[in-house]
């Protein structure tokens, strides 16, 4: 009953995006998720999604050096923008599980759910691997639960996803915004660290 529900309530994202062009993704949004300086002098706006294998290999091989190089060390501001794209029922089940653990917890748990992708696309369910994920980040099963049939919530990360889509240009994930250059695909750290230096002599 429990995977049914996931499935009604998720069903609404498995729908088609369409991207239309737009502006570079430089302006900031309240709902942006972010990690480093809020002074860093250079701004990195990934837009991805935990049900897309390209954003999972990115952020499995190459973001634990980008963010310990450039995040940690305060050049980089960071911002992660919620796409539907990939296996988009995926996407959504696992984005509303992020927010409703906290943005304390938003960026363990997303790194948490790209690792156990592939887990969940082979099984052809989510529901387990999330609960278990919901679980370590402190959420109950109910709480979980309750996750899952939030429809406000569910529309806004529509309404995200359309708007990031529609209003920056963003064709496919992962897409990479570093000042006015737009980096599409699973970046390695060295394309991405040309395109930062690039940015900081501005």
């Amino acid at each position: 009953m429990k995977r049914g529900v996931l499935r009604r309530c998720i069903l609404a994202a498995a729908m088609a995006l369409g991207f239309a062009a737009g502006a570079s993704g430089a302006q900031a949004y309240p709902d942006d998720m972010a990690l480093g300086n809020l002074k860093a002098p250079v701004t990195v706006i990934e837009y991805a999604s935990v049900g897309c294998p390209h954003c999972a290999t990115w952020a499995i091989n190459v973001f634990p050096g980008f963010k310990a190089k450039y995040i940690d060390t305060g050049r980089v501001r960071f911002v992660f923008r919620e796409m539907l794209t990939g296996q988009p029922t995926l996407a959504a089940a696992g984005f509303l599980t992020a927010r409703c653990a906290g943005p304390a917890r938003y960026f363990d748990i997303v790194d948490q759910i790209f690792r156990a992708q592939n887990e969940m696309v082979q099984a052809g369910d989510a529901y387990g691997p999330l609960l278990r994920i919901a679980k370590g980040a402190g959420l109950t099963s109910d709480q979980f639960d309750s996750c899952m049939k939030d429809h406000a919530a569910l529309s806004a990360l529509e309404a995200r996803s359309d708007r990031n889509g529609q209003e920056n240009g963003i064709s496919g994930t992962p897409t990479f915004v570093i000042g006015d250059r737009k980096l599409e695909g699973d970046q390695s750290l060295e394309s991405l660290g040309a395109a930062v230096a690039s940015a900081e002599h501005r």
